[in-house]
């Protein structure tokens, strides 16, 4: 398989408060296949979510080139950024982030219509998403009248609205009570074959990254396999 999403030799750099540089990633190398789920773990505070970021093109790396599609992010403009983030990647944090005012179903057109979708198609679309993970009876409900899990399932549908090459998701588990964690975990599973969206995610959770087709780990700024999770960090 050609990778849809590839980094080589990324590398960033911080300065202290001493003035000293700090080096979180020390030279990545990394690729996902369409379909693939792939979990990324190791220690806090180790650079899994500066990695992601660079992966999400909300930031830029020190040194090293992230591809999507063959695509070079270092070779954009900010808008096409932007339109990259918008169209072609999808994101799952710890909280949901839904908007409060809107309800399920609007929250997962939002970025369909910032697209320029038509309001029929992307409220089809929703309304497919918001069914395949279990919502088809919450959708006219705003996110304080869903529970955290639903909150989160609901996050999911809209990460998934786009159709996007990648979804990259950021500890999503970790505000949920172990059912609710379970559920999600299966639902990222079973979405990441039926919608063929390589999924990268960010975790600690061994169930989640039992989970994965492949489970690498962040150590001293370079990525490395994992042959089980009973070996994570």
């Amino acid at each position: 398989m050609t990778a849809i999403l590839e980094a080589s030799g990324l590398r960033k750099i911080y300065r202290g408060g001493d003035g000293n540089p700090i080096e979180v990633l020390a030279g990545v190398d990394f690729n996902v296949d369409r379909g693939e789920f792939v979990a990324i773990v190791g220690a806090s505070g180790s650079g899994k979510s500066t990695l992601l970021h660079l992966l999400g093109a909300l930031d830029a790396p020190s040194e090293g080139i992230v591809r999507l599609a063959g695509q070079a992010y270092q070779s954009e403009t900010p808008e096409g950024l932007a339109a990259i983030r918008n169209r072609k990647l999808g994101f799952v944090f710890q909280f949901h982030h839904l908007l409060r005012e809107f309800t399920a179903l609007e929250n997962v057109m939002m970025p369909l219509l910032i697209a320029g979708e038509t309001d029929a198609k992307a409220r089809s679309r929703a309304e497919e998403l918001l069914a395949a993970v279990g919502l088809a009876g919450r959708m006219s409900h705003r996110p304080s009248q869903l529970s955290g899990g639903e909150q989160q399932r609901a996050a999911v549908a809209r990460a998934l609205a786009a159709d996007p090459l990648v979804v990259l998701a950021d500890e999503p588990s970790g505000n949920l009570d172990y059912g609710n964690s379970e559920r999600l975990h299966q639902l990222f599973a079973q979405l990441s074959r039926e919608f063929e969206t390589a999924l990268v995610v960010v975790t600690h959770n061994r169930s989640l990254a039992a989970r994965a087709d492949r489970v690498l780990s962040l150590d001293g700024g370079r990525l490395v396999p994992l042959s089980s999770v009973e070996s994570m960090p």
